[in-house]
């Protein structure tokens, strides 16, 4: 059968955002054909429809700068032009019948201070998710992803704002979407239950005490470093991830999703990716999908690009994204392309 979701990060509304939770707005690069009417921007809707009807997809990763919703104001409402902007990538996401990640790019952090760990409070960042919350309530195909790859956090601690937020999403009127459950380590798989994050996550729960769409969230490349800033790649993860993990996820009846994973347009990674993503299907009992990294604004002189060409009406895939993240039929050399 296979997992149920497949899809690829449509980034752009992340770009200024570094690890420090620094997040330089005026550096966002919105995959939007048509922002501020020009025609120069990357067409992220284009691409997501043809990653539906030509490889199968059916979810879309869309990362946003904590910042940039809020026109840097800390705690403040969502900014009504940046939201909105975001907010047409959503909803070109929504129109294919997709399931779309909201994600929030921001290290757990706001411009170098830990959210709950002294730099913003949790209240500031409840408020965020309960802004967002309330926007899309009515829409259950919008995923709530909590926070992109914290690192360097008290897990702990973490989790006590991850619960938080679970909180205000829930009582928002969001009372049954997915929601991601990031730990710590970049979200690394491999670290999950060594680190304390499978531990600490776990107690995180709905207000009505279930654990019903609480979707641990983690993140896995094949490079030599797990860093996905290399072309090559040298891991499969399977041992050393994701068949450990598996193991400790069926025992307690918990289920995740892997929303970033990608590798070079590369022979190596074709291998290993493919390999990675056939366990993934084989385990969909506790394996939800996989998002790759990253289509959107990248452009082909990105190293992970997976961001499809466009020649007309047709759009033509890299080579992982043929050979490995595509559901079906692939629009690898020699594949008819549709016109729309």
């Amino acid at each position: 059968m296979g997992v149920r979701f497949a899809g690829v990060n449509i980034a752009g509304f992340d770009f200024g955002c570094t690890t420090d939770g620094t997040c330089v707005t005026s550096k966002v690069y919105p995959p939007l054909k048509n922002f501020t009417g020009s025609n120069n921007y990357p067409d992220g809707i284009g691409q997501m429809q043809h990653f539906v009807n030509e490889d199968g997809m059916t979810i879309f990763r869309l990362p946003v700068g904590w910042q940039y919703l809020v026109n840097n104001n800390l705690g403040g409402n969502l900014d009504s032009t940046s939201i909105s902007k975001y907010d047409q990538l959503v909803q070109g996401c929504l129109s294919l019948g997709a399931y779309c990640i909201v994600d929030i790019h921001n290290y757990a952090r706001w411009n170098g201070g830990i959210i709950g760990q002294g730099g913003p409070t949790n209240a500031q960042f409840t408020s965020l998710w309960s802004q967002l919350a309330s926007k899309y309530a009515s829409q259950s195909r919008v995923w709530f992803g909590i926070m992109n790859e914290p690192h360097d956090v008290n897990i702990n601690t973490w989790a006590a704002t991850v619960q938080e937020v679970v909180t205000a999403i829930r009582n928002a009127g969001a009372t049954s979407q997915f929601i991601s459950l990031p730990g710590n380590d970049w979200q690394s798989a491999g670290a999950f239950i060594s680190d304390g994050s499978a531990a600490a996550l776990s107690q995180v729960t709905n207000p009505d005490g279930s654990t019903t769409n609480l979707i641990f969230d983690v993140h896995k490349y094949l490079d030599s470093d797990n860093s996905g800033t290399h072309a090559e790649c040298t891991t499969n993860n399977i041992d050393g991830a994701f068949s450990p993990l598996a193991t400790w996820l069926r025992q307690n009846n918990r289920q995740a999703i892997l929303t970033e994973t990608g590798g070079g347009n590369v022979q190596s990674c074709i291998q290993d990716m493919c390999q990675q993503i056939q366990y993934l299907n084989q385990n969909s009992d506790v394996y939800l999908g996989y998002v790759g990294w990253g289509a959107g604004s990248f452009d082909s002189t990105y190293v992970l690009t997976e961001t499809p060409t466009s020649s007309g009406n047709s759009w033509t895939d890299t080579s992982l994204v043929s050979s490995c993240l595509a559901r079906k039929g692939g629009s690898g050399s020699g594949h008819h392309h549709h016109h729309h």
